[in-house]
């Protein structure tokens, strides 16, 4: 495997992009054998129950998540015949896994200084594994940290939207989510216009802002994925003051939305962040 799994120049790309704007640039870790089918159907045995997910292939792209179901069929199963079972599966937190903790971190370290010069140290650093049938599609949503997906094998398209379209993922969205709602996000299809497509064949990353919605439409063959994750205090604070605006919505209220980065949210945060200290010493069992 290469001394360095970004070049300078992908690095560079990155810091263009980094963290607001959705982009693609390559990277050298496909063929790294443990993304080989067999590695896979292994790690999946091993993991928790609990971090393993999977759902039928023929989705649209906007999809009620009450409305998911799997293949009936083991992780392992599925992963051994993914080529032909009409699937998409994804293993998560696979940074649990000592082999898989070590090549997460040989990557993030790569990308640390540009990262840190702009929103810190990286924290809570996740890796997912995603393995797709043929013309699987990932429903329209969004994810709460910094992500970077390193396509193996395969070819998708991953379609990205402005995160700070309010009328592409709604205040209320945000909020929902932030009080554990599920990623999944309604979709328009007057929405399509407003989203920008990225090809992505083995050997391209591309690079997701915070809560930036997109949705993946896979290619003709199956496709393996590698999705590297980070948080930042920026990430953190924008959490929060979607957790306040909610508090806020439920008083009667009709709160701004949290601002983009590079603005820090730090009031609407600390306020957040305080009420819920004092919410759970209220909910502590008392002596």
């Amino acid at each position: 495997m290469p001394d360095q799994y970004f070049t300078p120049a992908a690095r560079h790309s990155l810091a263009e992009l980094y963290p607001e704007i959705a982009g693609t640039f390559a990277h050298g870790l496909a063929g790294h054998p443990l993304f080989e089918t067999e590695a896979l159907a292994q790690l999946a045995s091993r993991m928790r129950p609990c971090d393993v997910e999977q759902n039928l292939a023929a989705l649209p792209i906007g999809v009620d998540p009450a409305a998911l179901c799997d293949n009936g069929l083991s992780i392992v199963e599925t992963i051994r015949s993914i080529e032909r079972n009409g699937s998409w599966l994804v293993l998560k937190f696979v940074e649990q896994d000592s082999v898989y903790r070590q090549l997460l971190d040989a990557l993030l370290d790569e990308l640390l200084p540009t990262v840190q010069s702009r929103t810190g140290p990286m924290l809570k650093r996740e890796a997912f594994i995603f393995v797709s049938s043929p013309n699987a599609v990932t429903p329209f949503h969004f994810d709460p940290e910094h992500n970077i997906l390193l396509q193996l094998r395969g070819e998708k398209v991953m379609t990205v939207f402005s995160a700070d379209d309010p009328q592409i993922a709604r205040p209320v969205e945000h909020e929902r989510f932030h009080l554990g709602g599920h990623r999944n996000l309604p979709y328009d299809e007057a929405f399509a216009a407003k989203g920008t497509e990225h090809r992505l064949a083995a050997g391209n990353a591309i690079y997701v802002p915070v809560k930036a919605p997109h949705w993946v439409r896979n290619g003709s063959v199956p496709s393996v994925s590698f999705s590297v994750t980070w948080r930042s205090e920026w990430s953190y604070r924008e959490a929060g003051a979607h957790g306040l605006n909610s508090i806020l919505r439920r008083a009667g209220i009709e709160p701004s939305p949290p601002a983009r980065f590079p603005h820090q949210n730090h009031v609407k945060s600390l306020a957040y962040r305080a009420v819920e200290k004092a919410r759970r010493a209220f909910a502590r069992p008392r002596p």
